[in-house]
């Protein structure tokens, strides 16, 4: 036969999973569940779950190397051989050995379940015995044994479909079994010379008795059966043979062996003979198998490589290598693309290629995607019954290289996309990751099938490309990670430097020009023409993005999470899951509202989604993944792995309701309510968590759970219908008594006082209801209630109800019966009883005591002023109580909810627009702002009331004597338009403004000014990394000092703090409100002119400190536009650079005598970015001490920049400009250098502003995330910045917030 030896190439293997043990000498797939198991060479049998990565189980019975394991097709069933000579079956279930089988007399290799495990309960060993033996494990007993080898049989496997098995061993041969007769003998099949024990034969005598039976066991163990025979022996190998196994469709056979070669065999029905030789392997090839999908050959050896192989080709096409681990065994999965592989220290679970068909959605109802070599368009608009649309072939793929011709390798498209910028005629870019990234454009014609096909438009590129607009494409080049922007025809237009650092993925930037930069955990929209960053967000491991239709949102699918952005890249939510990504799409659904709001993501097993607000769910569960293209309804469009278009059933019943739920569409809530089957725990608990208990009260019928709902929304009347059926079903003790006494206190806060008494009577809370009844004023009842505490023989029960009303005899009589004579002795005198006393006092000289100096330990002023207490006088006494109004809203006035249409909030007297009086009420804020604002014109309520209960009291009590004549506001209307009585209202609870602002505001300055000295400075420590908070110590108590002013109140009384917002020039903003600051951009910008005026003047410390005065205020100013916010980011940079060239100039005062640093920090100071009239004076002084110290070139450097000056031109700089003129002309005759200068000024760099000495781009530095100062190194990471003062450096944070 040929040989060939053929460089394979070496690449990244894509690693699913891996884990750490002993080493791995044999592995097995679950035929279904995502499970492996493995056997070690310390006797330890592991089950993992190799999609979440955990052991589900271990089996440690065998002594010793476990080299062979095998799982039953169907039954819950592990067969396992180990170096102990026994075959264990192993149920995983149960999680025990269900028995042993015995027979081998040396290790045993390998074990197998036949494939038709089910009709034949078969299990094939291989041993160093030199036999194999066939097993039933139904009958535990062994069916036949087969010798021929002549060494180790190191492995034996059945055909996957035929009667076959193949068997390798160390005498260098690989034999080819015949099962045909144990087959048919197994069958029972008519004309066999054996039969099961006990089988009659033709005469009607029964077969053999049990001697002959055990005969013939004897027989077989010693000499085998002819039930099986040998069909071929294959000899070729030079040494012994490691592995064989079959091909699963074609008549091959592979062998692996030490002679480091793997070998191809053809058989037919009378011979096999060799096909060719796989050479490459260094060292013992130690196993090998067919790939169970693609024409390929997989091999691992001893010389810690894992080889491809093409067999139609028959060379190798890739190569995985592991330093310092052997590799041992391979495994194939039955139905899925899933190797794995056993080495010196664990195992690895891979695939060779990635299976996400490439695809791209287009314009309509169209979807581009690449199956095999073929580019087709599938078009859902001719969509037939049972069928998802039309597939419509474009065009045909070629591939250039030698690893494209390989089907199977990864070779395959990866990326497509599809130019939307395009109406007239259709580009797509094909791209994949052959040769390191390659990309193709095919243009074709949109309105012809099968018109003129133009490709061959070919180039070398780093992931996928993207259409810029019309005629323009980017791709990013894989060298030096530019963008390079070509045209149709493939010609390079433009290339643009990528704006941050290690980019490698370009994806679409959802609209012309734009496109969005994946660079290490982030995402960059980039605008390639003005070259600018638009937005930026953190998202780890970025796989794919997602446009919505409209182009309004954008979804980041990461490798275990979805980033929700809008199109500016603002994030606006992010979830995670446990399990990988696998693909998305959003809604399209042209009703309902869903389109661009729902989207719909697939992982390995599930469908789910998630929506801009951050809530996701699952929709349904999936036997095989699925690649999202397109969302209708109901309806899933899908690829499968094989790239067939599907379309599958899903129900966005809840995210519709959730969604809707969201944008206050309460119509569409309610008409679900009604018509949808919603229901559940967790649908229960969202709308708990969402404030609205109500609406799930009408999914639930389970008492307890109604019950809670009730008292969340303040509905008395459903918590008690629920109290009684809990009370029904528990009896009226136990947990019962609990659910009252809730009852019990919510309607003590609504003030429903006749609900508490019954709440009080069945929990039997006599102390409680004692007190309701003397604030109730219900005299009658509390006599009822002392009289039972005398049935009940309640003492203290007696004293508090003869307390309550007023009875001092009766408390006498109680303190008597209870034996505290001294205490009823002082009782009855106090209170006047003398004959009660006396008779006390004769019962206490009887028992020998005596009642002299008991008077005496009364506190005087208690005998002087002494009286009776009597229960208090009831203002009300008819009716029950006022109580609070409990806001009804849209959603629970299900009569008038309709689908579709826009409603209002029901008129509510107490009505506020606050979050917190909704909360602290139990009222659902569900109207929008205009319905509020008017249900509190309505009232006649002035916005001051809303800031104190002063009016409101004063109003109370003129309403409860009399009616006043007249008042320049109809307050009284509005109070008796809220009451449903004549009784007093009690009026609602407004916010504190420092409350507002905390809640309103995400600024430091506005915390401060609340007075959240503590949540002012984490807020600075998280947004800015601010550390030492000594340096804004004045800014920020300026901040809170500011915020209110002080007003003098009436004599006796004290001063009134008035809180000043800076929001109130249209109005009182009521719970929108935020505080004036004392810092503004005025103050701002006074600051940054000091500093200039000092700088110029040569007064550098004063120009110093106005500088970082300037930085030490910036973070607690508030800018009130977005102009303003980007004049405090500027002012930071500049403050930043002054300061800088400030600490410089110190620094060559202390260097003056060392001319080579002194011009290196002249040179530097120059590249301070300073204004101009100070750039001048810069360069002067640099011009004149590199010069001074024969620096010849550097000086002419700076001549000739100054002399670019555009003040140089005036008058008064005419002896400058003289001066410059003569030093660069002496420079450029002498044209030297005197010393050599770490300066170079024609590369750019930053300034370390720690030790002043140049950053080229690529050196390792940190920054500090305020001031921007960049330090060399890392030496400076975690400390104090010494620019600001008081942010940490190399600290990664969101940055400045500005309040705008």
């Amino acid at each position: 036969a040929c040989t060939r030896s053929v460089p394979s190439q070496k690449t990244t293997m894509l690693t699913k999973f891996e884990s750490k043990s002993a080493r791995v000498k044999g592995l097995a797939f679950h035929p279904v569940r995502p499970w492996i198991c493995a056997s070690l060479h310390n006797g330890v049998i592991q089950l993992w779950d190799y999609r979440v990565g955990t052991v589900i189980d271990r089996f440690e019975e065998h002594d010793g190397p476990v080299r062979g394991v095998d799982f039953h097709l169907h039954e819950p069933l592990i067969v396992t051989g180990g170096d102990d000579y026994k075959i264990k079956v192993w149920d995983y279930k149960l999680r025990r050995c269900l028995f042993t089988l015995l027979g081998h007399l040396d290790y045993i290799r390998t074990v197998q379940f036949h494939p038709n495990a089910t009709q034949f309960p078969w299990i094939l060993s291989a041993s160093d015995d030199q036999t194999l033996r066939l097993w039933d494990f139904h009958k535990r007993s062994c069916l036949s044994v087969l010798t021929g080898h002549n060494h180790y049989v190191m492995c034996a496997a059945f055909h996957p479909s035929e009667d076959l098995i193949v068997s390798a061993s160390l005498d260098q041969t690989v034999r080819v079994w015949d099962t045909t007769g144990l087959r048919k003998k197994h069958l029972g099949g008519p004309g066999m010379d054996g039969g099961y024990p006990g089988m009659m034969d033709a005469n009607g005598n029964r077969g053999q008795s049990p001697a002959a039976a055990t005969a013939l066991n004897v027989q077989a163990e010693l000499f085998g059966t002819n039930d099986v025979v040998v069909k071929y022996v294959l000899e070729g190998h030079d040494r012994g043979v490691n592995w064989a196994a079959f091909h699963p469709t074609l008549p091959l056979l592979a062998s692996a062996a030490d002679d480091r070669q793997v070998k191809l065999w053809r058989m037919s029905e009378t011979k096999a003979w060799e096909v060719d030789t796989l050479r490459g392997h260094a060292n013992n090839v130690s196993c090998c198998l067919f790939h169970p999908k693609q024409e390929l050959v997989v091999s691992n050896s001893e010389d810690r490589s894992i080889r491809v192989w093409d067999v139609s080709k028959r060379v190798g096409v890739q190569t995985f290598r592991r330093e310092g681990d052997r590799f041992w065994i391979l495994a194939a999965h039955r139905s899925q693309n899933l190797l794995a592989a056993g080495h010196d220290s664990g195992m690895i679970v891979f695939k060779l290629e990635r299976e996400r068909p490439a695809s791209a959605s287009g314009p309509g109802d169209k979807l581009y995607y690449v199956r095999g070599r073929e580019l087709f368009c599938h078009d859902y608009a001719r969509a037939t019954g049972g069928s998802s649309g039309v597939d419509v072939p474009i065009a045909s793929l070629r591939r250039v290289g030698q690893q494209a011709q390989t089907d199977g390798i990864g070779s395959g498209p990866r990326f497509l996309s599809y130019n939307m910028h395009n109406p007239t005629e259709g580009n797509v870019l094909v791209c994949s990751e052959v040769d390191g990234g390659c990309y193709e454009l095919i243009t074709f014609s949109l309105t012809k099938a099968g018109g003129s096909v133009t490709d061959g438009k070919r180039g070398a590129c780093l992931g996928p490309g993207v259409f810029l607009g019309r005629n323009r494409f980017a791709v990013l080049d894989r060298h030096k990670r530019e963008i390079v922007v070509k045209n149709l025809n493939n010609e390079t237009t433009k290339r643009v430097q990528a704006p941050v650092p290690n980019v490698d993925c370009l994806f679409d930037g959802g609209a012309s020009g734009r496109i969005i930069l994946r660079s290490d955990d982030r995402a960059v929209l980039f605008e390639v023409q003005s070259r600018r960053v638009i937005g930026e967000l953190t998202a780890p491991k970025i796989k794919n993005i997602v446009w919505s239709p409209d182009g309004s949102k954008v979804a980041l699918l990461c490798k275990y999470g979805v980033v929700i952005a809008d199109r500016q890249l603002e994030q606006l939510c992010s979830i995670s899951d446990t399990v990988r990504i696998k693909s998305g799409a959003w809604d399209i659904s042209p009703t309902g509202g869903t389109n661009s709001n729902l989207f719909v993501y697939t992982t390995l097993h599930h469908v789910k989604y998630c929506l801009p607000t951050g809530d996701t769910g699952t929709i349904r569960t999936l036997d095989n993944p699925i690649y999202a293209t397109r969302v209708v309804k109901d309806q899933l469009f899908c690829l499968d792995r094989e790239a067939r278009s599907r379309v599958i059933s899903i129900d966005t019943t809840e995210a519709r309701f959730k969604l809707a739920l969201a944008n206050k569409k309460y119509g569409q809530v309610m008409h679900m309510v009604r018509h949808s089957r919603l229901c559940g725990r967790a649908i229960v608990a969202y709308l708990q968590s969402k404030g609205f208990p109500e609406v799930a009260l009408h999914f639930v019928r389970d008492p307890q759970t109604r019950f809670r709902l009730a008292l969340a929304c303040g509905n008395i009347e459903a918590a008690m219908e629920s109290a009684f059926s809990l009370e029904q079903q528990q009896g009226a003790e136990g947990k019962a008594r609990d659910v009252w006494g809730e009852l019990g206190s919510e309607a003590l806060r609504q003030g429903n006082h006749q609900v508490v008494e019954m709440s009080y009577q069945r929990k039997k809370d006599f102390d409680r209801l004692s007190f309701l009844y003397m604030l109730t004023g219900d005299m009658e009842k509390l006599r009822k209630m002392l009289k039972i505490s005398n049935m009940r023989n309640d003492i203290m029960g007696r004293y508090h109800n003869a307390l309550f009303l007023g009875d001092a005899a009766e408390r006498v009589a109680v303190l008597e019966a209870s034996g505290n004579l001294p205490l009823a002795y002082i009782s009855a005198k106090l209170h006047g009883l003398e004959d009660v006393a006396e008779r006390i006092k004769v019962a206490i000289e009887t028992q020998e005591g005596t009642v002299e100096g008991l008077m005496d330990k009364v506190p005087v002023a208690t005998k002087a002023g002494g009286r009776l207490l009597q229960p208090p006088t009831p203002i009300v006494r008819a009716g029950n109580w006022p109580t609070l109004e409990i806001k009804k809203t849209t959603l629970e006035d299900l009569s008038a909810a309709d689908a579709g249409e826009e409603y209002e909030e029901e008129t509510a007297p107490n009505a506020d627009t606050g979050a917190g009086d909704a909360a602290a009420w139990g009222n659902d804020d569900f109207g929008d702002d205009a319905g509020l604002g008017a249900a509190v014109d309505d009232m006649g309520l002035d916005d001051d009331d809303d800031m104190g209960w002063g009016d409101d009291l004063d109003l109370g009590d003129d309403f409860a004597v009399e009616t006043p004549k007249a008042a320049p506001v109809d307050e009284m209307a509005g109070l008796n338009e809220i009451s449903d009585d004549a009784g007093f209202q009690m009026p609602p609870a407004g916010r504190p403004p420092a409350a507002c602002w905390v809640a309103n505001s995400s600024h430091a300055a506005d915390h401060m000014a609340a007075g959240g000295a503590s949540s002012a400075m984490q807020l600075l420590h998280r947004q800015i990394a601010a550390s030492d908070f000594s340096v804004l110590k004045s800014s920020m108590l300026g901040c809170y000092l500011g915020s209110t002013v002080s007003l003098p109140g009436i004599p006796g009384s004290g001063s009134m703090m008035v809180p000043l917002m800076r929001n109130d020039a249209g109005g009182h903003p009521g719970n929108d409100s935020l505080p004036r600051t004392s810092y503004t951009m005025k103050t701002l910008v006074a600051g940054i002119r000091n500093g200039y005026r000092f700088f110029q003047g040569g007064k550098f410390n004063d120009s110093m400190n106005s500088f970082i005065q300037v930085l030490s205020q910036i973070p607690v100013t508030t800018a009130n536009s977005r102009e303003e916010a980007n004049e405090m980011k500027e002012m930071i940079e500049i403050c930043r650079e002054y300061i800088t060239a400030i600490r410089i100039k110190g620094a060559m005062a202390e260097v003056g005598a060392d001319p080579v640093r002194s011009t290196e920090l002249s040179a530097y100071l120059t590249h301070c970015k300073l204004q101009p009239a100070h750039l001048l004076l810069v360069l002067r002084s640099a011009m004149g001490t590199a010069f001074k110290h024969k620096n010849f070139i550097v000086a002419a450097s700076f001549a000739r920049r100054l002399l670019e000056l555009p003040d140089m031109k005036s008058e008064r700089n005419a002896d400058l400009r003289m001066k410059a003129t003569k030093v660069l002309q002496k420079s450029e005759q002498m044209a030297r250098n005197e010393h050599t200068l770490d300066y170079n000024e024609n590369a750019a760099f930053q300034i370390d502003c720690k030790d002043f000495v140049p950053i080229y781009q690529g050196d390792e530095h940190v920054k500090s995330s305020y001031s921007g100062a960049v330090y060399k190194g890392t030496a400076m990471k975690g400390k104090v910045c010494v620019i600001d003062g008081f942010s940490t450096v190399g600290v990664e944070t969101i940055g400045l917030v500005t309040g705008k």
